[in-house]
């Protein structure tokens, strides 16, 4: 049976102007009653232009030690691929839905690629106000063409130009992140499978919501990858938990957006932090992003790096098999 799209129950929301009850969320995560309106921090703004390595590595680490996530600008993606990036992205959705419907994901298959409505198991059985498109960016032998949409017609063109930039940024925040744990630079790049790191791409889009105080995009979660770099749109809607308190993460524009994934925080042995974040959505217009999750391949062992444990500092977290810690984290399964 096919999946109700959030976009098509959006456009019949817009008509009638009823919220359904399943995307209501609980009191708790409600953002209208648990956003912080109060003066509040915010998120780390780092500068690329002029920063020298050692410059970069403090700013980086330093961030992703205190927040877990920052902004940056000057990050050698040039503005046009990135904005070529958003149109066939915001391409693809504006297809007629039969058109989408082609590359849906395909359930029980174990793969995260394609289209779709629904990713995690939520406890309290709601749904997100979210639609998807997944597909792999790297490394070559993960890349299924297949998946990729066909329509707009360079597509595939525009997004494997941005790979190629994306591709030298990770590099760069591996390095930082690695030095910044007095290692060597490729330290933290090869303990997440060097050349074989798996890049992920996501295209979340959120459809305008009559009750966006009602509802949650994404609801709060930080992200199973090692690192995350997220292209927004101008639209606001992520937030991030800070001081017991859920925050608006304010849009830079031309900046990306880093997020330290849990990877990173286990292999850090908890030097760095996974940021805690979530996904408001807007009354009138469109939100949209694009996340790349950097990942380590399924099978590699993920633990704490053995130069960062002794005997004043243990173990914090178990080492297991990458792929076993998605599905325990996608099923809501203790680690």
């Amino acid at each position: 049976m096919e999946m109700e799209r959030v976009q098509t129950i959006a456009s019949v929301c817009a008509a009638n102007g009823a919220m359904p009850p399943e995307f209501i969320r609980s009191e708790h995560e409600q953002p209208g009653i648990t956003t912080y309106r109060g003066p509040a921090p915010e998120i780390p703004v780092i500068d690329l232009a002029g920063a020298d390595q050692d410059q970069l590595t403090i700013a980086v680490a330093e961030a992703s030690r205190e927040w877990g996530i920052f902004q940056l600008l000057n990050h050698g993606i040039p503005g046009e691929v990135i904005r070529e990036l958003q149109r066939v992205g915001m391409e693809f959705f504006e297809l007629p839905q039969e058109e989408k419907e082609k590359y849906a994901m395909v359930p029980g298959s174990g793969s995260l690629e394609g289209y779709g409505t629904k990713l995690q198991k939520e406890l309290e059985g709601k749904k997100a106000w979210v639609d998807f498109f997944f597909h792999y960016v790297s490394p070559p032998s993960r890349v299924n063409h297949a998946i990729w949409p066909k329509k707009p017609a360079d597509y595939r063109q525009v997004n494997e130009h941005y790979g190629k930039h994306l591709a030298c940024l990770v590099d760069r925040m591996l390095m930082a992140l690695s030095r910044g744990l007095g290692l060597g630079d490729n330290v933290l790049k090869e303990a997440l499978g060097g050349d074989g790191l798996e890049q992920l791409l996501k295209i979340n889009y959120y459809p305008p919501c009559p009750r966006p105080d009602l509802a949650l995009g994404v609801v709060a979660h930080t992200d199973m990858s090692a690192i995350t770099i997220l292209v927004p749109n101008h639209v606001p809607g992520l937030q991030v938990f800070r001081d017991e308190h859920w925050i608006d993460v304010n849009y830079v524009p031309d900046a990306v957006i880093v997020h330290i994934g849990d990877q990173i925080e286990i292999l850090s042995n908890g030097i760095y932090k996974s940021a805690l974040h979530r996904t408001t959505v807007n009354k009138e217009k469109v939100r949209m992003s694009w996340p790349v999750f950097c990942s380590p391949p399924g099978e590699m062992v993920i633990g704490p790096l053995q130069q960062l444990v002794g005997d004043e500092s243990p173990p914090k977290y178990k080492a297991k098999k990458y792929k076993d810690y998605a599905y325990c984290k996608l099923n809501k399964l203790p680690q």
